[in-house]
């Protein structure tokens, strides 16, 4: 119901606010008319040698006039050309909705030109069977395309031309129009699904954006698998297909072929986008349309942003700026609505920070290095000034971990282990680098492009199969070879997590890409962030981290350029962290931030919620890192279980605080024998740590509740063992017979002696004002903890007419505190039980309640 909520609210507004502009554009271009008349017949009659007289300004009224006229005509024109562009777009959209005839036409031209091609291949084919002599050449030739353009800085440009850049912008203007944030591709798909369901179904001009991930339709592309290869690899096809032009343009005649995407086309993007405008559809349906007709959905998509009404994205995409001006997304005056926006703050946080490992820091030193030599003749002295820079920024980034950036990285073992935190300006400073203007070395990276140039030199020089001439040039290049190959050797060690996990990308992707990142977190202010030296084991196992303290800082924009910004979520309470930390910190007047809150669907006897303080032998439930572990308590949870599976039908779930406290609590239960009694009324199911395997896990589980409630018998459901936080506790829906009640064990706050987290709370202490006598580091650790509570138990209920139990075990839960960040449609229902006995008896009316529904 939130979604539709959402759509129907937000398109109302629209298709209400377009009406309204439309009927203002009207009344002015009428007045001008009018206006235009009246000028005339003024003219007519006016009397010469009148004196102007002055207003209060000191400028003569017959100037004042002059440029209010300007202003109005200004306006008009705009108007005009508004008016001219809507019919046009509205008659193409008109033409294609009704003429299948177009279609057809433009199915057929595409088959002609498939044909053609297929014959130019195989005459290509046929011509290069006897031009195999050519290939050193062709080789040296391609190379070209590694070497740095000259490259000039801002200040030299205005010098030489007098003016900044400007862009032509020659694209269709924006229309107003909602951006409609969710946080996984999933979330989205199912949101346009509600739209094409909603009464404004039909009329919707509506896009999906994606990542190249998602849409890309180029077979060959999509098989690199990692997003930053795809990514490389599609600007590299782009580069091609413009260089291809200008080289065509110029009459050179050169035997180079470089892949280009046969999927960029501009016209087949072009119609693309038409059919995406005509009619709603989601990420698949578009994919499969780009497939249909040849044509990119990736830059399809983006062809169609300005004249769309409503753009549906991942919030990474409108959050992090350069991918939203990358993107063509332009918020001035829009509107954008964050679903499932419970994580807002941390998403900001995590897109903002950048980490980069020993490992990445010396290979891009090294290929860095090695570009350098190779190409140093044919390198400007602008380059050269740069790479060095970066070059010794590297140096000093391995030196603060305390290696050399001259040996290898996993043979280095780090003097004093551990975590140390310093402030941007401190660890600039120490670092010795705080005389290189990063502001500048960052937009180099950007302009140069140099990152790319260095995939494509590793990729022909970091392989075994190097064609390269002569001997000298080989002596330099193996030294680069060498290097990868003990990397990718001496990353297989234990104890090295992050180095197996990008191993595969250490080999093919540029390392500099990441550090480009590190790089341009520098560049924020100094109370706003904090780098974070992990100092373990080896030089290549330790890693720099840039941690972004103040979110408000880049939420910021996105604030001021809206008209208005909807922060929304099935499960946001408690809510003070958003107005807080996001909202004050970004400056916004408190007067326009507006609350809203409703109640749920479902009637008061469809939930109930327990708050347990002692289980069935009166043990307090207490779980502390102190008295967690202990066997008295992790008894007395599998005999609150033990009871539970004997009265609740179907699936029960229940969530831990950690995955290490799920292992601890299932090899103790293992070890009593508890598991096996447990197992005579539900099939036990643990959550597994890897991605791929939670929908296998979950169909086993759905299917195994399925056959229980059709065969009867003793076993009567499932028992799914879950972690907060984890796969299970966000985004899935355990409803009707799938969660029938949902266990909480303790409170799961989070690791307070987490460096990343003690520092937050120390900021948070500087900058934010107490509330209600709280610290605000106290809150912030009760919110967390509080937050990930509401998301997992809200898993239960998932539409009107289901209905199940929560049960919290801990008694801490029923301080007020605690209590009243429970979601309010929760917490008018709860019960506080300080006995099992009690509790036991409201849980069996549930099993009641069912066998009635049933």
């Amino acid at each position: 119901g939130k979604s539709l909520s959402l759509i129907c609210g937000a398109l109302s507004w629209l298709r209400d606010f377009e009406e309204k502009k439309q009927r203002e554009e009207a009344r002015l271009l009428a007045v001008e008319d009018s206006g235009q008349e009246r000028k005339k017949k003024r003219l007519a009659s006016a009397e010469p040698g009148c004196p102007a007289s002055e207003d209060t300004a000191g400028e003569p009224d017959w100037v004042t006039a002059f440029v209010q006229k300007k202003e109005e005509r200004d306006m008009v024109e705009r108007l005009k050309e508004e008016q001219i562009r809507r019919k046009k777009r509205e008659d193409r959209l008109e033409k294609i909705r009704h003429n299948v005839q177009l279609k057809y036409a433009a199915k057929r031209k595409r088959s002609e030109e498939d044909e053609t091609k297929r014959l130019l291949q195989l005459s290509k084919e046929v011509l290069s069977e006897g031009a195999g002599a050519d290939v050193l050449e062709e080789l040296d030739h391609n190379e070209e395309e590694l070497i740095l353009a000259e490259y000039e800085s801002d200040e030299e440009k205005k010098v030489v031309s007098g003016l900044e850049e400007e862009d032509d912008d020659l694209e269709e203007e924006h229309v107003t129009k909602i951006y409609y944030c969710s946080r996984t591709h999933s979330q989205l798909s199912q949101f346009v699904r509600e739209v094409q369901k909603s009464p404004f179904g039909k009329d919707t001009r509506l896009v999906s954006l994606g990542s190249r991930q998602n849409l890309c339709v180029n077979e060959e592309v999509r098989r690199l698998g990692a997003l930053q290869l795809i990514n490389d690899r599609c600007m590299e096809m782009q580069k091609n297909k413009h260089e291809k032009k200008s080289e065509e343009m110029e009459g050179k005649k050169r035997r180079v072929s470089r892949t280009v995407c046969p999927f960029y086309s501009y016209e087949q993007m072009q119609f693309l986008r038409d059919e995406v405008l005509v009619e709603v559809k989601d990420i698949e349906q578009l994919v499969a349309l780009g497939r249909e007709t040849k044509a990119c959905p990736y830059y399809g998509s983006r062809y169609a942003i300005p004249a769309a009404q409503l753009v549906v994205l991942p919030y990474q995409m409108l959050l992090h700026e350069p991918t939203r001006s990358a993107a063509g997304i332009k918020l001035k005056d829009q509107v954008v609505i964050i679903d499932e926006a419970h994580n807002l703050i941390d998403t900001i946080t995590c897109i903002h920070s950048a980490e980069v490992s020993g490992s990445q820091l010396c290979c891009a030193h090294s290929q860095l290095l090695q570009y350098m030599e190779r190409y140093r003749k044919r390198l400007k002295a602008k380059n050269l000034m740069y790479i060095k820079q970066i070059l010794f920024l590297l140096e000093r980034f391995v030196a603060m971990l305390g290696g050399n950036v001259n040996q290898n990285p996993s043979c280095q073992a780090v003097s004093q282990p551990g975590t140390v935190l310093k402030s941007i300006n401190d660890f600039l400073f120490q670092s010795q680098i705080d005389n290189i203007n990063l502001f500048k070395v960052q937009r180099y990276c950007e302009k140069s492009l140099i990152s790319r140039k260095l995939f494509g030199f590793v990729e022909r020089y970091g392989g075994s199969a190097t064609a390269v001439k002569t001997n000298k040039e080989n002596q330099k290049l193996a030294g680069l070879q060498n290097f990868l190959l003990t990397l990718q050797q001496g990353s297989g060690k234990e104890g090295d997590p992050p180095l197996v996990a990008e191993n595969d990308q250490l080999r093919t992707a540029s390392p500099l890409m990441q550090i480009e990142g590190f790089l341009s977190a520098l560049t924020n202010a100094n109370q706003d962030g904090r780098v974070i030296l992990n100092r373990q084991g080896t030089v290549g196992q330790s890693s720099l981290k840039f941690l972004l303290l103040n979110p408000a800082v880049h939420f910021a924009k996105v604030v001021e350029e809206c008209r208005a910004v909807i922060i929304a979520g099935g499960t946001m309470q408690p809510v003070a962290d958003f107005r807080e930390q996001l909202l004050s910190c970004a400056g916004v007047d408190p007067a326009r931030v507006v609350e809203f809150s409703c109640g749920h669907v479902i009637p008061p006897e469809n939930i109930l919620p327990i708050i347990l303080c002692s289980g069935p032998s009166n043990q307090q439930l207490e779980f502390t890192y102190q008295t967690r572990d202990l066997p008295q308590m992790m008894d007395e949870t599998g005999r609150i279980l033990c009871n539970l599976c004997n009265v609740v039908p179907g699936g029960v779930v229940c969530f831990f605080p950690s995955y290490e406290y799920e292992k601890q609590v299932y090899a103790h239960w293992e070890k009593t024998g508890l598991l096996t009694r447990l197992a005579t009324k539900k099939k036990i199911f643990q959550e597994p740590k890897k991605a791929n395997q939670v929908e296998q896990v979950l169909v086993e589980y759905a299917k195994c509740i399925k056959r229980c409630s059709q065969a009867g018998g003793q076993m009567t459901g499932a028992l799914l063992l879950s972690v907060v936080g984890g796969k299970m506790s966000e985004g899935i829906n355990f409803s009707d017979d799938l969660g029938r009640c949902v266990i909480m064990v303790g409170m799961p706050y989070p690791n307070i002696k987490s460096p990343e987290l003690q520092e937050k709370m120390t900021w948070l202490d500087k900058t934010m004002p107490r509330a209600a006598g709280q610290e605000p580091s106290r809150v912030l650790i009760e919110n967390l903890c509080m937050k990930a509570v509401n998301q997992s138990i809200g898993r239960a209920i998932r539409h009107q007419k289901d209905f199940a139990s929560i049960l919290l075990l801990d008694h801490r839960y029923a301080r007020p505190v605690t209590f009243n960040k429970l979601p309010q449609w929760i917490r008018e229902r709860t019960q506080v039980k300080p006995a099992f006995g009690s509790a036991f008896a409201e849980l069996r009316k549930v099993r009641k309640f069912y066998l009635m529904y049933r």
